[in-house]
């Protein structure tokens, strides 16, 4: 079944922007298929950057198994990383700015090279690390009540609502993201455990598997860009007026206040 790119796409940009989820992104019953998915996706991408937005790097989701459990979805999906989607720690963030949040701890790669095609391997992808930050990635469907498989996620942009970066920058000489323990905390209790090494095994080999993954699209990564290498543990809901911060064992901890809605 053929669809209109530009329409879903433009739904999707409609149902960020008045934080009204849609019903369905695609009639009930049909199926798209993952290219189609994409170019909805880089279309939604090509409209917010003519507005004036900018392209930051990249994400990679739902590659644990506790995620994909969690939200019924089958294989991982992707998705571009937009400048306006940055919040900084440790400062409020609203519940305007969402539809129904949940919260991911994953370490976040940023090259100092190029990186992309359809042969890249984890020395690849370690030449072409500047250093790994911690990250929590919120995300969002804009599909009412995440009812979403592979082609609402990917179309909607792997889900992303917003991305926070540390200022914890480390080697990968440093670290054993092999196996580095994660948590997430609301209010200063343990509501979620997981580690690194659910991501693909380790998230230098998810990083690699990203770029021969999305090498089929033409989309490939630069240096500058940030590249989330996907959740470590089950996505956290999140609840207005509660603390939230995520703390891999070692490295450091990431947080926020996350406030009622005005």
């Amino acid at each position: 079944m053929s669809f209109d790119i530009n329409e879903l796409a433009q739904n999707l940009i409609t149902a960020r922007r008045q934080g009204i989820p849609l019903e369905t992104l695609i009639p009930a019953g049909t199926k798209g298929n993952i290219a189609d998915a994409v170019r909805v996706q880089q279309e939604v991408v090509r409209r917010q950057v003519a507005g004036g937005d900018k392209i930051i790097g990249f994400k990679l989701g739902n590659i644990a198994k506790a995620m994909q459990t969690k939200f019924g979805v089958a294989e991982p999906d992707f998705g571009y990383l937009l400048d306006s989607y940055l919040r900084p720690e440790n400062l409020p963030i609203s519940a305007n700015e969402f539809i129904a949040p949940y919260v991911e701890l994953e370490p976040a790669f940023v090259l100092k090279s190029d990186l992309g095609g359809t042969h890249v391997n984890i020395t690849d992808v370690i030449n072409a690390t500047a250093y790994v930050i911690p990250a929590l990635e919120i995300i969002d469907s804009r599909i009412k009540d995440w009812k979403i498989d592979s082609f609402e996620t990917l179309a909607d942009g792997g889900s992303v609502g917003a991305i926070m970066l540390s200022a914890q920058p480390r080697l990968l000489s440093e670290l054993i993201l092999s196996d580095m323990a994660g948590e997430i905390r609301v209010d200063g209790e343990v509501v979620a455990r997981g580690n690194t090494r659910d991501i693909g095994g380790n998230p230098v080999s998810a990083i690699a598997w990203l770029c021969r993954r999305v090498a089929e699209y033409g989309i490939g990564f630069r240096k500058g860009d940030v590249i989330l290498a996907g959740s470590c543990l089950a996505a956290v809901e999140m609840t207005p007026g509660t603390q939230i911060s995520g703390r891999f064992h070692g490295w450091g901890d990431i947080g926020f206040d996350y406030t009622a809605a005005d």
